[in-house]
């Protein structure tokens, strides 16, 4: 199976220096690399370039001007130029477990696309990160937040078995998921019409279990540490929400304007593609 990794970012180089520093520690490396940017400055081409020439594996920067917030988009541009047969997904300020990776190939099941889940820090242990580098937490280290302190617990057996269980209480979030890339084909991928904050990761996870792909749920296994930034503006949120509820009420399955829209971007090895 072949893993492509998807990394959305925007304008916070310190922190995907961070998660990049994490995702070269991991034992078992993703075949390729994705950066979707929503629009970063040049400081964050550097911190990629870098971490490219670091490597030693295929890594990718997929960059679109900025024109408010628009992940759905930039993840869909960076699930087109995906290769591998697998998909993982996170955000630019999610530092992850060494074996996150592993977890998460081990997991992959057909029918089936998953949701992982995220360990707030805190502003004191996040800055320890940004400027010492990332290390592995422990379910009592400070700075972890209350009621997420039994995620840290890395138990593949355990894992296994709550897999089903843990959907009842595990958030969908984009920040942590995984799919096969024929199942976001048959959904169109993120629909682009919702833009700003919200919702976008659960109408999709809406539109794959329509498609009757079933959601399951890597508890104490695909671990990873949400570093701190403040709220992101909700001015989007009643928008994004009707246009969710639509999906669920109608049972679409596909979006009218999503991942079908990327068809032609493709990369050379270690290039950058830039879109509008």
């Amino acid at each position: 199976m072949q893993l492509s990794l998807l990394v959305t970012t925007f304008d916070r180089p310190e922190a995907l220096a961070c998660v990049l520093t994490s995702i070269e520690r991991q034992t078992e490396l993703p075949d390729e690399i994705i950066i979707a940017d929503d629009g970063s400055g040049p400081s964050t081409r550097r911190v990629v370039d870098d971490f490219r020439q670091r490597l030693g594996r295929e890594v990718h920067h997929a960059w679109q001007r900025h024109d408010g917030p628009r992940v759905g988009r930039a993840r869909n541009m960076g699930m087109a130029m995906a290769t591998g047969d697998y998909v993982v997904q996170i955000d630019g300020d999610m530092v992850l477990h060494p074996k996150f990776i592993a977890d998460h190939a081990r997991a992959a099941q057909q029918g089936f696309w998953f949701q992982g889940t995220r360990i707030l820090l805190d502003e004191t242990r996040t800055r320890e990160l940004i400027e010492n580098g990332p290390r592995t937490f422990g379910a009592f280290s400070p700075g972890i937040g209350f009621k997420r302190r039994a995620y840290a617990f890395h138990c593949p057996v355990a894992s296994g078995i709550f897999r089903r269980v843990a959907n009842a209480f595990v958030a969908i979030k984009g920040c942590n998921q995984s799919f096969w890339r024929a199942d976001l084909e048959r959904v169109n991928g993120y629909n682009e019409e919702m833009t700003g904050w919200g919702a976008e990761d659960k109408e999709l996870a809406a539109r794959l279990v329509h498609a009757g792909v079933r959601q399951s749920t890597l508890l104490f296994g695909g671990i990873a540490y949400h570093l701190h930034h403040e709220p992101a503006p909700r001015d989007r949120r009643a928008i994004n929400d009707q246009i969710f509820g639509e999906t669920l009420r109608q049972r679409r399955v596909r979006c009218a304007v999503g991942l079908n829209g990327h068809r032609d971007d493709s990369l050379p090895a270690g290039s950058t593609q830039i879109a509008g």
